[in-house]
């Protein structure tokens, strides 16, 4: 599949939405670094990143995004679109990224209320071209901020974060994570489409979550009991059972792990 086709799953998969928003109506662009604010909480970065913001009504148009685009990618954040972004996909991860996207909304739409959708953070991994020509691994993260009156996608606020410094492997897996702390969907091969054996807890309790993303944005135990509030000694039970629960030695193997397999 060339880059340029996956355009077409994008607008079968969401369609171009033309009633009002149900969760996020009245939103104008002056409040999407408050959007931001809000909802990058959940997300894990740890890299050179850029965030955008995704209206399938206007699907052609040119997306908001972070300046930070720019640098990143070589792409004029006034005007990029989003097959601006589909162009920078290696060719070898298109098919991937298309089955992808198309497999998280059918499973939400599946297993999902409506009023449930915003609690879940799509994730995936996938090569994207960068300003200086190489491909690098990006992790994908991307949450529905608004649905349409037919139940569809309206809205969604992106991440893509730069892991190539923390993993060069990609698994070329699908995770559905629930940000409320309620049951997820991990590690689902896309290419299978069996969305009974796909069922999987959420591997971190919601501290446990906190204390990742801290991790992650290379904290020590010190600093993030301070932000925490706990004790330092708490910290480091809440990094043993961490590292127990995602079956991981060392901080540096969880870390990308988290971000390669979608642990959280």
């Amino acid at each position: 599949m060339e880059t340029g086709n996956l355009q077409p799953h994008l607008q079968r998969d969401f369609g171009s939405r033309h009633n009002a928003p149900v969760l996020l109506s009245g939103q104008n662009t002056s409040g999407i670094h408050q959007l931001v604010e809000q909802f990058t909480a959940n997300f894990f970065s740890s890299g050179a990143g850029y965030y955008y913001l995704l209206d399938y009504a206007r699907i052609q148009h040119p997306l908001l995004t972070s300046p930070t685009i720019e640098p990143i990618l070589g792409l004029d954040p006034e005007t990029v679109t989003i097959q601006s972004i589909i162009d920078r996909i290696h060719p070898d991860d298109v098919d991937f990224v298309a089955r992808a996207e198309e497999t998280a909304l059918a499973t939400l739409n599946t297993l999902v209320a409506r009023e449930q959708l915003s609690q879940f953070k799509i994730s995936y991994c996938a090569r994207l071209r960068t300003s200086d020509g190489s491909y690098r691994l990006f992790n994908h993260q991307a949450l529905i901020i608004a649905t349409d009156e037919q139940a569809g996608v309206a809205k969604i606020l992106g991440i893509h974060t730069d892991i190539e410094h923390l993993t060069k492997k990609n698994n070329y897996k699908l995770s559905l994570l629930n940000i409320a702390g309620g049951e997820s969907y991990l590690n689902i091969d896309v290419f299978d489409g069996n969305l009974q054996r796909i069922s999987a807890p959420s591997v971190f309790s919601e501290r446990e979550m906190e204390v990742v993303r801290l991790l992650t944005d290379g904290k020590t135990s010190v600093a993030i009991a301070e932000l925490l509030d706990i004790s330092p000694n708490t910290v480091k039970n809440h990094r043993k059972n961490i590292l127990k629960k995602a079956n991981c030695k060392t901080t540096g193997q969880l870390v990308s792990k988290v971000f390669s397999e979608g642990l959280a």
